[in-house]
Parts: C-alpha cells; sequence; structure tokens
C-alpha cells in the first residue's frame, strides 16, 4: 500500500510576518512548524506503518527551499519518500493554484490514499483537500477524528466525523483522500534519538515547475483569482478587570453583572 501524506509547515505565531503590499505571508527565513492537522494525519501512516511494514509513505509538501532541513527531520521518523515542490512561481499562489501545483505532482504519482490534515494555522480555508481530491477525481472527507485500521488496510476506510451534536460514520473506497483533524488521538512520534543525525538526503526530492511544466498565468500571484481587498492586524480592547470577595458586596456584584448581560432575568 502506497500513503501519500500532504503537509504544511506554518509560521510559527512567535515569527509571524506578513506582507502588507502584496497580501501574502512571508514565509522566507523565518520560524516554522508543521501544521498540528498534517502532523496527525502523518502520524495515523506511522501507526499503521509500525505494524504493517510494507505500508510505503510518500511525505510530500509545497513550500520553500529553505524548508528542506524539516522535511529531512520528517524524514527521519522511518518515512521512505519525501518530495519538496517549490519554484520561485509558486509564491503566492493561493489555494487554487497550490491545488493545481499538488495535483498536478499527484496526478503523475501513483498512489492509494491521500491523507492530510483539515485546516492550517494559517490559512485555516480547508480549500486545498477538497480542491486537490476534486482535481484528481477521487473520493474525499474531512473533519475525521478516527479511522478504523482493519478496513483501512482492506482499501474501504471506515472513519468518524464529529459534528456540533453527534457523530457520524462514513466509508469510502480508494483511491480517496482523507482530511484528519488535530482533535483525534494520532500523534506524530518523536525522532528517534539514534536517527538525530540520520542522513536523509538522498530520500528527498525536489520538484519545480521545469518539471511540472504549469503554464505561469495559472500559478503565483498571476494564477491566482484570490484578492484581498485589506488586511489589518486585529486590536483588542482592554477590559477592566473586577475581583470580589466571597461575601453579600462580591454576590450581589456578580449578581449585578450577570443580569446586566442577560444571563439571568
Amino acid at each position: 500500500m502506497k500513503i501519500i501524506c500532504l503537509l504544511k509547515f506554518v509560521p510559527d505565531v512567535d515569527s509571524f510576518e506578513y506582507d502588507y503590499e502584496k497580501n501574502v505571508l512571508v514565509r522566507e527565513n523565518i520560524k516554522q512548524i508543521l501544521n498540528p492537522d498534517d502532523a496527525c494525519a502523518l502520524g495515523f501512516a506511522l501507526k499503521l506503518k509500525k505494524t504493517n511494514p510494507d505500508i510505503e509513505i510518500e511525505a510530500v509538501t509545497m513550500a520553500p527551499y529553505s524548508v528542506r532541513n524539516f522535511m529531512e527531520d520528517v524524514l527521519r521518523r522511518r518515512i521512505d519518500k519525501g518530495t519538496l515542490i517549490s519554484d520561485p512561481l509558486f509564491a503566492g499562489s493561493d489555494t487554487l493554484a497550490t491545488s493545481l501545483i499538488l495535483g498536478t505532482y499527484l496526478r503523475q504519482t501513483p498512489y492509494d490514499v491521500i491523507l492530510t490534515g483539515s485546516q492550517t494555522l494559517d490559512g485555516d480555508t480547508a480549500q486545498v483537500p477538497a480542491q486537490i481530491a476534486e482535481f484528481l477525481n477521487v473520493s474525499y472527507i474531512s473533519g475525521i477524528t478516527k479511522i478504523d485500521e482493519q478496513s483501512f488496510l482492506q482499501g474501504t476506510p471506515q472513519v468518524e466525523v464529529d459534528t456540533e451534536n453527534h457523530t457520524d460514520i462514513y466509508e469510502l473506497t480508494f483511491p480517496s483522500l482523507l482530511a484528519v483533524r488535530r482533535e483525534s488521538k494520532y500523534r506524530l512520534p518523536f525522532v528517534r534519538f539514534a536517527d538525530l543525525e540520520l542522513d536523509v538526503s538522498g530520500q528527498l526530492q525536489i520538484i519545480d515547475n521545469q518539471i511540472l511544466n504549469i503554464s505561469p498565468d495559472k500559478i503565483g500571484l498571476r494564477g491566482s483569482p484570490t484578492r484581498v481587498i485589506k488586511t489589518y492586524p486585529q486590536t483588542y480592547e482592554n477590559k477592566e478587570k473586577i475581583i470580589v470577595q466571597n461575601d453579600e458586596e462580591g454576590i450581589e456584584t456578580v449578581y449585578c453583572f450577570l443580569k446586566e448581560k442577560g444571563y439571568i432575568k
């Protein structure tokens, strides 16, 4: 079985930068972390591989070349292959252009199932997995919190999706794209101490647009129909903090506050 895990490295909130003139995130030379939802998806794949060593896992990301070290760190978890899709022409791609770039590579690559996260910290649109599935014409479901391992190994995965009021169970067939939520219990294992310095450079391939051969008019800022009209930093009002004692005066203060807010009548 061949599993492809789509990963995204997102800016750490402590080093977040934004180009307000171009309305794009600055992804070069800033601290990156693996998107939590994607880490859960990869964690599930590695959990399966631990008991089914014949499973092949390929980790794929579209990112600046600067994430190479992060990808090598991912590969040290005994992943079979890594693919970094990187080209200056891809800079500024919106979700549609990103899906086209990733989908073009995936069309050229054999796989049984694609695993990824449902959402990302830096965008949170949840559009890319759905658009890739549409591009590839495969079954797709997102918001997954649990995957039945036995049915997955048989190529007909049963998955649980938690909604606001209940849990739904769906069954799909391979090939398919499954998007996992961080609320799942799947966790990415740490790199083993013996593998911290493992040379995995030979397992990582770099794919650029000379290989994918996508028209420049369909990628990057030129190929992105999404237009951000305006961006601005969020500002928060300073709120007054009131500390009360557990006495009649304190109880009266809390009562009046709750009544003012409409919580009690």
